[in-house]
């Protein structure tokens, strides 16, 4: 695919949702003139940890879009055990196309072409209502959250206080 044809899609996938916004983000443009670097706004999905949280992030695009997935890391604290200490995010449908070397994940959860913002971002805030703590990313977190659940809890609430302040 071109880079034409990717920005194009970009660009309409980005008109979709300025007309008909999707509950729990938002989405648009860290600068006009790149297509290829959106800035996202997640909302903490209710009745989660995350709750009343404003959580900043940063989508990056390869040119290869939508052959390969975007990459997207929280620019803002995140502590999850499926969020690495730098932020990036890691779920199964970002990661690239095919089987998974090590045979954790089947190939139909990993990244397809049919995949676009929406669905990337309602997999993030499916991500925060439900960690995956078999194959974390933030071992830490993980190891919080299930051994140590009230210091987890106590430390998330800190997160989300300080992401509505920061608004």
């Amino acid at each position: 695919m071109s880079n034409t044809q990717s920005s194009l899609l970009l660009q309409k996938q980005l008109k979709e949702l300025s007309k008909h916004p999707v509950e729990g983000f938002s989405a648009g443009l860290v600068d006009n003139d790149n297509i290829y670097e959106w800035e996202i706004m997640i909302i903490g999905p209710p009745e989660t940890l995350y709750e009343g949280g404003f959580f900043k992030a940063r989508m990056t695009f390869p040119k290869e879009y939508p052959l390969l997935p975007p990459k997207l890391r929280f620019v803002s604290e995140m502590w999850h055990p499926n969020v690495y200490p730098d932020g990036e995010v890691c779920i199964s449908i970002l990661h690239p196309p095919g089987e998974d070397k090590y045979g954790y994940e089947d190939a139909g959860e990993r990244w397809m072409p049919v995949h676009t913002v929406e669905t990337i971002l309602l997999s993030v805030i499916s991500m925060l209502s439900s960690p995956n703590d078999e194959s974390p990313a933030n071992i830490e977190a993980a190891k919080e959250w299930r051994d140590r659940y009230p210091q987890f809890k106590k430390r998330v609430q800190g997160i989300v206080r300080r992401s509505a302040d920061a608004l």
